[in-house]
């Protein structure tokens, strides 16, 4: 087995479960709390969060999970790795399929939300109906394709000690 193969597919793992983590828990707590609130706290509290959440630890399970993910298959072209190869690159389509949705769809609303705010003249019931639903769904399926492609991974690490 190869040391630098293995640790960048643990890394993956690491990686990959800890975005899917993140994605799993605004499924299940972020958005239901926020969804209880008026329209008002809702777009202040998406705002707040659109903003906190773009940080160097954020970045690093987004973009880092599909980047080792893609790093890990190239190591695992060799013939005593191959076995893990399927479930890796399971693992990386996933996690790309992930990064796709919330680049194409979850950034730009967040950036049409951002934009529609205009402080007090804000009409937040509008911006809200234009938003929660439609960000709710997407978020859903990154949420699936980030929880596919972490447990492909542990499929994958598994293949590997295991060859």
């Amino acid at each position: 087995m190869s040391t630098l193969s293995e640790i960048v597919l643990i890394a993956a793992v690491i990686a990959a479960g800890l975005i899917a983590g993140l994605f799993y828990a605004y499924t299940c707590s972020v958005m239901p709390g926020l969804a209880r609130a008026d329209a008002r706290t809702y777009v202040t509290g998406m705002r707040e969060i659109n903003i906190a959440i773009l940080n160097g630890w954020f970045a690093l399970g987004f973009g880092g999970a599909p980047l080792l993910a893609a790093v890990a298959a190239a190591l695992h072209f060799k013939s005593d790795l191959r076995a893990a190869l399927p479930w890796i690159i399971a693992g990386f389509v996933l996690l790309l399929v992930m990064l796709i949705v919330t680049m194409a769809v979850n950034v730009p609303l967040n950036n049409a939300l951002e934009a529609g705010f205009d402080g007090d003249n804000t009409d937040f019931e509008a911006l809200r109906s234009k938003f929660e639903g439609v960000w709710e769904r997407w978020n859903l399926v990154r949420t699936i394709a980030g929880i596919g492609g972490f447990g492909a991974l542990v499929g994958g690490l598994i293949a590997h000690v295991r060859a």
